[in-house]
């Protein structure tokens, strides 16, 4: 009886949260202009959204803009944690305490606060895409960190110590011997450092320029809206993001069973 219940909690907890995601995918397949009323089928919501200039390069600055930022949050977001790993009790604890800070703190207030310290204080111009980037990258870089210090944690410390006394330079060390035992965390991080980028809307309403829209952004602007073509389009999008978290969350499980498969036969 008790798995019996625990089952059923198990399905309707994930009634819970999918069903809103699956409900909406199957309305971006109808030529409902609002949900409740089912028509016909159709794939006209997808077409505009391929079709549609504005979208398409709302969607591709979108991508670009999380590449970008993921990029440099995943080198900082690295760094920093191997270099925190390799300091000193006091070191350690003050770069993890700091590197809450942005975890833990609103995202409309490190907007705001990346917004007066580019815009004001450094004097950038939000029409660069300095500001916009710099506020991602405060975003992503500590879930980055995060992501790598427990793989640091899981490696034999005295690995880099042992590859320097052996004649390997620093360089040769941490490229040959820390980073493949931490590749795990920095996929993670990076993946999770996208995935921060294309959901967030507070730091980039702040500071992105006045003429660029990411997915969050024009989501919310859309909505307020009277255009029914754009705003169904957007059902499209986010069907085709949740396809596109899914493939790449099954991708990543199958890849690290099979490493784990493989380490299993060699042992």
């Amino acid at each position: 009886m008790k798995k019996f219940f625990s089952a059923i909690f198990i399905v309707i907890m994930l009634l819970f949260v999918y069903m809103p995601i699956l409900i909406l995918a199957f309305y971006s397949f109808t030529t409902s202009a609002n949900i409740g009323s089912v028509h016909g089928f159709s794939l006209q919501n997808y077409i505009t959204l391929i079709e549609n200039e504005e979208l398409r390069s709302m969607i591709i600055g979108t991508v670009l803009l999380a590449l970008v930022s993921a990029v440099f949050s995943t080198v900082l977001g690295t760094l920093g944690a191997i270099g925190s790993f390799y300091s000193g009790k006091t070191t350690k604890g003050i770069v993890n305490s700091l590197n809450q800070v942005p975890v833990v703190n609103a995202d409309v207030v490190t907007g705001f606060s990346v917004c007066i310290a580019m815009v004001i204080v450094c004097n950038v111009e939000k029409s660069t895409f300095i500001p916009l980037i710099v506020g991602h990258i405060v975003l992503s870089a500590p879930f980055v960190y995060l992501s790598v210090v427990p793989k640091l944690k899981q490696m034999d410390s005295s690995l880099y110590e042992a590859a320097c006394d052996l004649g390997a330079t620093p360089g040769q060390a941490l490229t040959k011997i820390v980073f493949p035992q931490i590749m795990p965390g920095i996929v993670s991080g990076f993946a999770m450092a996208i995935t921060l980028s294309l959901d967030d809307y507070f730091i980039a309403s702040y500071t992105k320029p006045a003429t660029f829209d990411t997915i969050s952004t024009y989501v919310v602007n859309a909505t307020r809206g009277s255009q029914t073509e754009i705003k169904t389009a957007l059902w499209a999008l986010s069907t085709v993001m949740f396809v596109a978290v899914i493939v790449v969350v099954v991708i990543m499980n199958l890849s690290s069973r099979k490493k784990e498969g493989a380490k299993n036969a060699e042992i």
